[in-house]
């Protein structure tokens, strides 16, 4: 198929006007997503039934294409089902450059509108094989996520005599656009689209126009919109204004919220996570969230949900997620965020290298942050995807099988705190990786011995924790707060040593969780941790819900400590005893 122009890819669907999908009949969407565990998979590294990895071993830092297929993971939904999730988070799936074998990461787009012939296990109709896996997905009652980039492109065109990246430039650089082979040869697009390649340039035809893209070479990442291209990942110029059908607007962001609603509206898909949003101005991020969400509506699907990659610290996240309260403006954008700054602290906390006392200062920095944002205690969970892995990282969690209760004992406090978890593919597998790109950690999942093993450790307490979640909605919605414990049942306060406790509570009405960490790998620890004073009674009995670790205490009384002014009100405080195994995590339910 020639180079196809968006309007009219709109209008082939079932010979019906864009307005008209309301017609069709859609997936809906779950009601809360924090109700939904992810699990981000990079299609190329899954799976792929019909042969084993193209390049061998199957764990190293790989960076052509390995030969992931969608139908290897339709062949895996079963397995994914049995692990707990309900989301898959899917890498990109446009057509990236066809003369590129390093995009295997799908974020090279060439056709906007095409899906990856080399992720289909025939290369015939891959539309028609995602189309499948997303309705076998659908079938199980899981809902699927695609990976998108509104920011840029793939290698598309080459600057004329410095090649496929050079430096930031103020003015705009004379280029010439690839054909399908990869060589540049066209300063401006041919008049004849028709005629090329589909592979040649770039589609659709609407954004085959050197106006719509920025020309400037790359730039030192300095917190502007005009942050340049990715080296060799051309950026889209959404802050061009033309003369269009749409007006004398920006052009290339209505060009981009079409072809992401044609993507919902063709593949019946549930959510976006938006790569390197940070990098779009705000102004786009929140007309982009809007339309989608008002357009997923107009479908039936009431919570799509959009989350974005923001690579950055609080104030900055905060300018992209939740309701701008604090803002003369009546605007909502993205839903949510990946959670790096969690990240960048629960995962040294955990391992033992920062104090658990740094938790609680996060956290209290976040509703500073989050004032006049977020609007309650409990509602912050919906603003943010959690994760301790993800595909643009240089190590993994894991690094050795010794560490394995380690990882279950972060993934818990993941899991059990504010947000929508993810887990990223292979950790229930014990994948491990670290090096100095992002291909260490993106292995060619099936090439490993038993990859698929649901009987392991790691299988088996992953699976049992996101029952445990799934079985408490305190560790879903519940407020949050942190806990302070004591070692000697004098002394309360939050830990301060390296390593440390771990201790917060969920609570919702008047039901209490309580989760207790124990990051020392080679020390057990015996104390007190604090608990609400006014919904919980003396001798109550709270079980051991879920543990790390066999042979645990299965369950502790709550004790009466001593009084104390609350708020005006003289009452008891009350701890429970708790005993933790090196390593231990525990989640405690009141009987």
């Amino acid at each position: 198929m020639a180079n196809i122009s968006l309007l009219d890819r709109l209008s082939s669907l079932d010979d019906m006007d864009f307005g008209d999908y309301k017609v069709r009949r859609y997936t809906q969407s779950p009601d809360d997503w924090r109700d939904i565990v992810i699990y981000q998979l990079m299609t190329d590294r899954f799976n792929n039934p019909d042969g084993p990895p193209k390049h061998l071993p199957w764990d190293s830092a790989e960076g052509k294409f390995q030969g992931g297929t969608f139908s290897g993971i339709e062949k895996k939904l079963d397995y994914l089902q049995n692990l707990g999730v309900k989301a898959i988070w899917l890498s990109p799936v446009q057509q990236n450059c066809q003369y590129n074998e390093y995009s295997h990461h799908g974020y090279g787009i060439q056709d906007f509108l095409k899906i990856e012939p080399r992720f289909s296990h025939n290369s015939n109709d891959p539309e028609e094989e995602l189309k499948t896996l997303i309705n076998s997905i659908h079938d199980r009652d899981m809902y699927v996520i695609f990976d998108i980039v509104l920011n840029h492109g793939g290698d598309v065109f080459e600057y004329a005599g410095r090649g496929g990246s050079t430096g930031w430039s103020s003015s705009k650089y004379p280029i010439l656009w690839r054909n399908e082979n990869g060589k540049g040869v066209w300063h401006d697009p041919p008049a004849n689209l028709s005629s090329l390649s589909p592979s040649a340039g770039v589609a659709p035809k609407e954004l085959f126009l050197n106006n719509e893209w920025r020309r400037q070479g790359v730039s030192g990442r300095n917190g502007k919109e005009e942050e340049g291209d990715f080296v060799s990942l051309k950026e889209l110029a959404t802050d061009y204004s033309c003369g269009s059908k749409y007006g004398d607007v920006f052009c290339v962001r209505n060009y981009l919220i079409d072809i992401y609603k044609y993507l919902i509206a063709e593949f019946d898909v549930d959510g976006f996570r938006i790569d390197t949003l940070k990098y779009v101005s705000r102004e786009f991020a929140r007309n982009f969230g809007n339309a989608i969400r008002e357009y997923a509506l107009s479908i039936g699907k009431k919570n799509f949900l959009t989350y974005g990659e923001v690579w950055d610290q609080e104030d900055k996240i905060s300018q992209f997620v939740g309701r701008y309260t604090n803002e003369n403006a009546d605007l909502v954008g993205v839903d949510s965020a990946t959670d790096f700054t969690l990240r960048d602290k629960l995962v040294p906390i955990t391992k033992g290298f920062l104090p658990p006392v740094d938790l609680v200062d996060f956290y209290k920095q976040r509703k500073s942050v989050q004032r006049g944002i977020i609007s309650s205690h409990g509602e912050a969970s919906r603003f943010f995807v959690t994760f301790i892995d993800n595909h643009d990282l240089y190590e993994r969690y894991l690094y050795s099988d010794k560490y394995q209760s380690q990882l279950i004992l972060a993934l818990t406090c993941q899991f059990a705190l504010q947000g929508i978890p993810c887990i990223y593919y292979g950790t229930e597998q014990g994948l491990q990786g670290q090096g100095d790109k992002p291909e260490v950690v993106r292995q060619a999942l099936w090439g490993k011995s038993g990859a698929f093993d649901e009987s392991g450790y790691l299988f088996s307490c992953i699976s049992k924790l996101i029952e445990t979640r799934d079985k408490f909605s305190e560790l879903r919605y519940g407020r949050q707060y942190f806990r302070e414990i004591s070692g000697n049942g004098k002394d309360f306060g939050h830990s301060v040593h390296t390593p440390g406790v771990i201790a917060f509570s969920r609570i919702l009405g008047n039901s209490e969780v309580v989760v207790v960490a124990n990051c020392d790998l080679e020390n057990r620890f015996s104390g007190q941790v604090l608990v609400d004073p006014f919904i919980n009674n003396q001798d109550e009995l709270f079980n051991v819900q879920f543990t790390n670790k066999p042979g645990s205490v299965s369950r502790f009384a709550v004790e009466e400590i001593d009084s104390a002014n609350i708020d005006g009100n003289i009452c008891k405080i009350k701890s429970l005893n708790i005993e933790l195994q090196p390593s231990e995590v525990q989640i405690l339910v009141k009987k």
